[in-house]
């Protein structure tokens, strides 16, 4: 893979030796014919130590069924072939120069294109490989993501306590509502308060306020499974999701998170105060039309607990 000698030729092959793209050319044998200083830098390998010998001897590592397909498939049919990043992170391990900030990308992440080299009677005998570093723009990619991704999380979540926000709230449970009926599982959900919130944030302030929903959710949450969902329904209300539970069961946990409120004091900027919650519990049953009817039912069990005094769990098989 020489030049004639001529001016234009040793442009050319300055050019291809100093452009900032690997470029290597192997034959049909996979034999390398030529590497450019691209290639050297990043591998380590000398041109004259990697000239002659074989592509996949030089790099054991190399996805060799892969790659022997894709440069067959070059050879016999003479089409251009082009390889992404997205699709195969890359194709010669070479580290990255990159901050410890792209720690996530762990070497050179790499776009390859594959072009047939043809002689004077158009047959190909060689494959030129180009290899070009798309590491910054695949950490742009990954923080683009990162960022919307996170954009996302935020638009479901309450910004005070981290939990899921109504909207989520009740898409999860229509989603839950629709599982459970094909496939005959039990769902219930509750709806809790807490006591006399208004005086809490009347006599020690908004800040402490805060704090008390925060370290209530923090309660609740530590005592609900991974797959049960809780959110804030608005203001110092909240629902939790139990999937596969009945109405017993789910009696049973509003009692736990009952307990692990009044367990004790919240520590504020303005002292302990001391809390209570008030929960409603209801099932979902063939008679209830949808999500919002379940959650009605469960805020009717609620209310009852408020006129019955406060600091209890009621259902909806309570006479509600």
């Amino acid at each position: 893979m020489s030049g004639d000698g001529g001016p234009d030729s040793e442009l050319l092959e300055v050019i291809v030796d100093r452009v900032n793209v690997g470029v290597l050319v192997v034959d049909e044998r996979f034999a390398v014919a030529r590497w450019n200083r691209f290639m050297a830098m990043h591998s380590g390998i000398a041109p004259l130590e990697a000239l002659g010998r074989d592509l996949f001897e030089l790099f054991p590592d190399l996805p060799r069924r892969w790659l022997t397909q894709k440069l067959r498939s070059v050879f016999l049919l003479g089409n251009y072939a082009f390889t992404s990043w997205e699709q195969r992170p890359y194709l010669f391990r070479f580290p990255h120069n990159r901050p410890a900030t792209a720690a996530s990308v762990d070497c050179m992440r790499q776009d390859c294109t594959f072009i047939p080299i043809r002689d004077a009677t158009d047959r190909v005998t060689h494959v030129c490989i180009t290899v070009t570093d798309v590491t910054d723009a695949c950490i742009y990619q990954m923080q683009l993501l990162d960022a919307m991704r996170r954009l996302e999380e935020m638009s479901v979540r309450d910004a005070l306590t981290g939990i899921f926000n109504r909207g989520h709230i009740e898409a999860r449970l229509r989603d839950e509502v629709a599982r459970s009926r094909r496939h005959g599982d039990p769902l219930s959900v509750i709806l809790l308060d807490v006591d006399d919130f208004k005086r809490v944030n009347d006599r020690h302030g908004h800040k402490a306020g805060d704090t008390v929903l925060r370290e209530v959710v923090r309660r609740i949450t530590g005592n609900l499974r991974q797959h049960d969902v809780c959110g804030r329904y608005g203001g110092e209300e909240f629902t939790v999701v139990l999937p596969g539970t009945d109405l017993p069961s789910a009696r049973v946990v509003a009692e736990r998170l009952r307990r692990a409120v009044a367990c004790q004091a919240v520590e504020t900027s303005a002292g302990p105060i001391k809390l209570s919650i008030t929960l409603g519990v209801a099932q979902l049953d063939p008679d209830t039309i949808d999500h919002e009817m379940l959650l009605d039912r469960a805020d009717r069990a609620l209310y009852q607990g408020k006129r019955a005094g406060r600091d209890r769990v009621m259902t909806a098989a309570d006479g509600c």
